[in-house]
């Protein structure tokens, strides 16, 4: 069996299906939950609540609890630096992470990545906690996209990673080669909202006619064990209120949450869900 895994867990649905499928498979887990991110449901699961700049606390608890490795999951926010309250090793780390901040966020996360490493934890991304989340390559659902989407595809998935070299995003809107949103640091449901409700119906598609595709991609310098490409339920929705014909991933390196859920959900409103080969 595994060693224990220490779930560092910000917001959204990931760290609970991390944490479901420890308990499923009979993995020991101890859950830091981190104080203002991680949702109500991670109280269920044996663990301490940490503040964000709390990392000395942070480590001396998955120490004490056995922790072989650890694993970062969940949405987390950019901190206001300055209204950090940090112990003294997020004191000492600070500069630092002030610095690779400004660098982007993949920077921020390889810092931050690097503590755990120096104090012998093994990293894991969610992919290798959870190998069953990982997009396959294919249809996901009944639907699959035609030839009248692949210009589509091929667009939103270049534009995608072009902001990723920039360490900007990780998602791009194409209709009918028209770029129609990227995805900065409000996230992907914010960015379909924000097409459902600002882009004229003349430029994107519709219930009774959908057109145009989300594409999400890792970013080119991405630490892929950490803030992997995620779809859930709500991304199908999402896309759906945006007209959209279909949802994109790089097979292998985007994670699905509530599968069947997604599945059952793109089926019903008429959307593909697919996976593609890396280039």
């Amino acid at each position: 069996m595994q060693g224990r895994l220490g779930l560092i867990a910000g917001g959204g649905d990931l760290p609970l299906e991390i944490a479901r499928h420890c308990v499923e498979t009979g993995r020991p887990l101890f859950v830091v939950r981190l104080r203002g991110f991680a949702g109500a449901p991670m109280d269920d699961f044996p663990g301490e609540t940490v503040g964000l700049g709390e990392v000395g606390r942070c480590i001396k608890v998955l120490k004490a609890a056995g922790c072989a490795s650890v694993c970062l999951a969940g949405n987390v926010a950019r901190p206001d630096f300055a209204a950090l309250k940090p112990d003294l090793r997020g004191v000492a780390m600070l500069p630092r992470l002030i610095l690779e901040a400004r660098r982007g966020d993949d920077a921020l996360l390889r810092a931050v990545l690097d503590e755990f490493r120096k104090e012998g934890f093994a990293i894991e991304g969610a992919h290798e906690a959870r190998s069953d989340l990982l997009l396959s390559a294919g249809p996901l659902g009944r639907l699959a996209p035609d030839p009248s989407h692949q210009a589509d595809i091929q667009r939103a998935l270049e534009v995608a990673r072009r902001i990723g070299d920039l360490d900007i995003g990780q998602g791009a809107i194409v209709c009918e080669g028209l770029v129609l949103a990227v995805e900065a640091q409000e996230g992907t449901d914010a960015m379909l909202r924000r097409v459902a409700e600002e882009v004229a119906p003349a430029l994107r598609g519709e219930a009774g006619r959908r057109r145009g595709v989300l594409a999400k991609a890792p970013k080119p310098i991405q630490e892929t064990r950490v803030d992997l490409p995620t779809l859930g339920p709500a991304t199908v929705r999402g896309a759906a209120r945006a007209g959209l014909a279909g949802i994109v991933g790089e097979a292998g390196r985007t994670l699905v949450l509530e599968r069947e859920a997604v599945i059952r959900l793109a089926d019903e409103l008429g959307l593909f869900v697919v996976g593609v080969e890396a280039e």
